[in-house]
């Protein structure tokens, strides 16, 4: 698809009409038609001075005027059907060249009267059909000049026409390919910036879901101390340790949106411990993350986060077991959840793994909670390569 969108593929954009954009409209305005009448001059002056010096006015010098001056007006205007449908281009340019045809057979002109038509062609129509048509007529036009004998005088400018065409087309192409690849490019930034904005969002939903959730927790078991017991000791332990939630939120906060923050898992291991505490959960957490391939604490720690977050939030479990592998993490908790209900965490989660080869596969348990399991294969190990014997340090044995 982005191929066939940017016109990448040889093969699509060869049929294909001109990007719609701005530059591909042609001129607007009066411009074009005031333009158009000095190139038509080297054209229209010698073939109105001959019909002039007729004689008398016959049908077919009416005929023969009314042919050149139509096939001009088509030049002239054809800017505005830059607009149109693919079809009616290709009517109006084979329309065109048609009159230029008639105009070089009636009015008996030079050859190079056909290059007028063939080069709105060119820029009007797609690449393919560019070609078919302007073959066709630089080939009926020297049918025309043999018909009438004059193919000798007039060839060298039959091969001006399909000169000038040529380089037209090439340059028409290069052109259109250069627009595409500004397409591209516009395409390519907006793409940018909604992937910015989805891992701004993603990791703003990841953080501060779990910061405020721990700090919800930690401020309503305070309250509750300070309500049942009034052990102002431990509810003041409890507001220290909200006051540094807080300021490590907004930490992150300031490192997520410079894209500079890096989740540990063994940090995460013991926010973990330390809110599931607070919820008076009975966490089973490990000690230690060693058993874990570096490269995959980063994901199995926003994994961890999020796991935790839910627990908290919906589960209403009383044990959450957490277990490690080399490339796996699995949480489970004894919730009452008998569903998967895929919110915005779960599916941030999936893509964070999927960037990494990863997956998150989330399932309820047979008596309630939920069991989420992260997976990263492994790395394939290095092929080793071909033993080299030792040989003596003179070459010799």
């Amino acid at each position: 698809m982005a191929k066939r969108r940017f016109g990448l593929d040889n093969k699509e954009s060869w049929w294909e009409d001109p990007l719609p954009d701005a530059a591909d409209r042609g001129p607007g305005g009066p411009r074009w038609p005031i333009m158009s009448v000095v190139f038509l001059l080297p054209f229209l002056l010698p073939v109105t001075r001959s019909l002039l010096a007729e004689p008398a006015v016959t049908p077919g010098l009416v005929a023969a005027g009314v042919l050149v001056y139509a096939y001009s007006a088509c030049y002239a205007f054809f800017p505005y059907f830059f607009r149109r449908e693919r079809r009616v281009k290709l009517a109006f340019g084979i329309t065109m060249n048609a009159l230029g045809l008639a105009s070089l057979a009636v009015a008996a002109g030079s050859g190079f009267v056909l290059l007028y038509g063939t080069a709105v062609v060119v820029f009007l129509v797609p690449a393919a059909w560019s070609v078919i048509i302007d073959l066709a007529t630089v080939a009926l036009g020297a049918v025309i000049l043999l018909a009438q004998g004059r193919f000798l005088d007039g060839y060298g400018d039959l091969i001006t026409v399909f000169s000038i065409t040529l380089a037209m087309f090439f340059m028409a192409n290069l052109v259109r390919a250069v627009r595409r690849l500004e397409r591209a490019n516009e395409e390519i930034a907006t793409l940018a910036v909604a992937n910015e904005r989805e891992r701004l969002a993603r990791d703003l939903h990841d953080l501060l879901g779990h910061s405020l959730t721990t700090i919800t927790v930690k401020a309503g078991l305070a309250r509750r101390v300070l309500e049942s017991a009034g052990d102002i000791p431990r509810a003041v332990e409890e507001i220290r340790e909200v006051e540094s939630l807080t300021r490590s939120a907004l930490s992150d906060v300031r490192a997520t949106v410079s894209a500079n923050r890096e989740v540990s898992l063994s940090v995460e291991l013991v926010g973990a411990r330390a809110a599931l505490r607070a919820a008076e959960i009975d966490a089973d957490l490990p000690h230690a993350v060693d058993n874990v391939r570096p490269e995959f604490q980063n994901p199995f720690g926003y994994v961890l986060r999020e796991a935790v977050t839910n627990v908290l939030r919906h589960s209403g479990a009383k044990r959450v077991r957490v277990r490690l592998g080399g490339n796996w993490l699995e949480i489970e908790d004894d919730g009452t959840a008998t569903g998967v209900v895929a919110g915005n965490g779960l599916r941030g989660l999936t893509e964070r793994l999927a960037a990494v080869g990863g997956t998150l596969r989330t399932s309820a348990r047979p008596g309630g909670g939920l069991l989420v399991r992260a997976e990263i294969p492994q790395p394939e190990p290095r092929a080793a390569g071909p033993a080299v014997r030792a040989e003596p340090a003179g070459g010799l044995a």
